[in-house]
């Protein structure tokens, strides 16, 4: 009987194992570019908290950007240097180590717009 209980509870335990890896970052979906590609997909996220956003990649890596008064970003997660291209429709482009991503910029404080 202990062996049963103990085959199931390694069973269960490996099982568990990488159970994540199909699991969409939480947050508003945006299109990203990452590691030198060419082309962007949307699988990458986004989280705002006051003048801050934080873009999660799918493979569990992040950056954070804070929101300077000139409206473009400043990398905080000791990165490079962020650039960013204005795009239309209140878009930009935030370029970074490789990185790019789409998303809309908003001031602080401004209520997002769908």
């Amino acid at each position: 009987m202990s062996m049963r209980i103990f085959s199931l509870a390694s069973a269960l335990a490996v099982s568990s194992c990488g159970s994540s890896s199909g699991a969409q970052p939480a947050g508003e979906q945006i299109a990203c570019a990452l590691d030198g590609a060419a082309g962007f997909a949307r699988v990458c996220s986004l989280e705002r908290s006051g003048s801050q956003v934080t873009v999660r990649r799918p493979d569990g890596g992040f950056r954070r950007f804070e929101i300077v008064t000139d409206g473009g970003l400043a990398a905080l997660d000791g990165a490079g240097e962020a650039r960013e291209t204005v795009l239309s429709n209140g878009m930009i482009e935030a370029q970074i180590d490789g990185d790019r991503y789409r998303f809309r910029l908003e001031a602080p404080g401004s209520a997002a717009k769908p």
